[in-house]
């Protein structure tokens, strides 16, 4: 299988594309030609293992990692995914819970897999191998857990300062050696513009071989179109109708991998990407020019995007602007009506959700009745409610019990740095840091 740019000008293979992340031109890796599936050759796979086996044989053809693929998705996938149904009336729905994994978020999943596959490949402890990682909240406390103390391999975190949560920034900062933490005086956007930016640069990129785990590396995305295949997969055998996903999504990797599990054969439905007040998604969707802008900060902060890398991966399959229409929906959430949101589903389900995964059940709640009912939806519950308690405690009214990982987490000491949001700024750092 080979991976070729969005913008074009440029082929590799998966290994080529796992170490660098991005490509020479700017795009991000897709891999072409799309294998197509019949979700029958999937038999009675009734575990998740069993599905990524089969959903990634034709990813990983001819690649070094082939023969290792059966123990990445056990690395990966060691902890449980539920699909919970959801006590409506009016229709079937159900919590697709991504939230179970080492750092309570579903980036677990991806840097997990990117993790078992980058040590396998690049494990040299004489010339590491550096992430660098932008991160709105969850990703770089997930990559961080997933890559501490590899041989082999460093991580460098940026986070955008007073824009993530207490818990979230503790575990963004208190790791081994081998991770970097750096708050920025920015935005999510800045960070994510300054990884951009030392990536281009040949000469900084080559001194400390960087590579991504943002969601702009495809290593990222693959295992993320997994869980929604396997759920797919399983409600469709149990039920004979295929379920319509509503996603909450900021740099729409999450979104995207919904999207590229469709794609290559599927059973799903409708996908409705739920966004916060950063309304770029929808109102590209609606037909308005596509115009990067600066990010709001809002409740659901790891969703606040103003500019979404997978977009690219989205326009390039799916088409401009208002030709997306027919193939994902967009529902905006404002703060007021997350907070609400979180309310009611403590009321009626009788457990907090997050601010992310309440942006979902907004979505749905929004639908017809006719369409609820005519439907069958899995909305996806991106982190736990403890991760934000700052937010959810005082609308629900109690304390969010911790789970066993974050109160290891937290009980870590922090360490962190504040930089700039400049190129010139991370390299200092870079080289104070690893002296190069």
């Amino acid at each position: 299988m080979r991976y070729v740019s969005t913008r074009g000008g440029e082929t590799v293979s998966l290994d080529q594309a796992l170490v660098r992340g991005i490509a020479a031109d700017g795009g991000l890796f897709l891999p072409d030609p799309l294998p197509e599936t019949d979700w029958r050759e999937y038999g009675t796979a009734e575990e998740i293992q069993a599905t990524a086996r089969i959903l990634l044989g034709p990813f990983f053809a001819g690649s070094a990692l082939e023969n290792d693929l059966h123990e990445i998705i056990s690395e990966t996938f060691s902890f449980p995914i539920p699909v919970t149904r959801l006590p409506v009336s009016g229709g079937r729905c159900s919590l697709l819970e991504l939230y179970h994994g080492p750092t309570a978020a579903f980036k677990d999943i991806g840097a997990r897999f990117l993790a078992a596959c980058l040590a396998r490949l690049e494990g040299d402890e004489e010339n590491p191998l550096t992430i660098l990682v932008a991160t709105s909240g969850d990703t770089g406390g997930a990559v961080a857990a997933a890559f501490n103390d590899r041989p082999g391999m460093r991580v460098v975190v940026l986070f955008p300062d007073g824009r993530v949560s207490e818990r979230q920034a503790h575990q963004l900062t208190c790791w081994g050696d081998n991770v970097l933490s750096l708050k920025v005086n920015g935005t999510f956007d800045d960070c994510q513009a300054m990884v951009k930016g030392a990536m281009a640069n040949e000469a900084l990129s080559a001194m400390h071989r960087f590579s991504s785990a943002n969601s702009i590396n495809v290593g990222r995305l693959l295992p993320q179109a997994i869980y929604y295949a396997h759920s797919s997969l399983r409600h469709f055998l149990e039920f004979e109708r295929k379920p319509s996903f509503i996603v909450p999504t900021g740099n729409l990797g999450n979104g995207f991998a919904c999207y590229l599990a469709r794609s290559i054969g599927l059973p799903i439905g409708d996908i409705v990407l739920a966004t916060n007040e950063n309304r770029i998604i929808n109102d590209f969707i609606d037909g308005a020019e596509w115009k990067p802008r600066a990010s709001i900060q809002t409740l659901a902060s790891a969703m606040d995007v103003g500019n979404p890398s997978n977009m690219e991966r989205l326009r390039k399959l799916g088409g401009e602007g208002i030709e997306l229409k027919e193939h994902v929906r967009a529902v905006s959430v404002t703060d007021e009506q997350i907070t609400r949101q979180i309310r009611q589903n403590f009321e009626e389900f009788g457990f907090a959700t997050c601010p992310h995964t309440a942006t979902a059940t907004f979505a749905w709640r929004q639908l017809s009745a006719e369409e609820r009912a005519d439907k069958d939806w899995i909305l996806v519950a991106t982190a736990h409610p403890a991760k934000f308690e700052q937010v959810v405690e005082p609308i629900i009214g109690t304390s969010v019990p911790l789970p066993p990982e974050l109160t290891e987490i937290l009980a870590r000491p922090q360490r962190f740095e504040e930089i700039d949001p400049t190129v010139a700024a991370l390299e200092r750092v870079l080289r104070q840091r690893f002296g190069c």
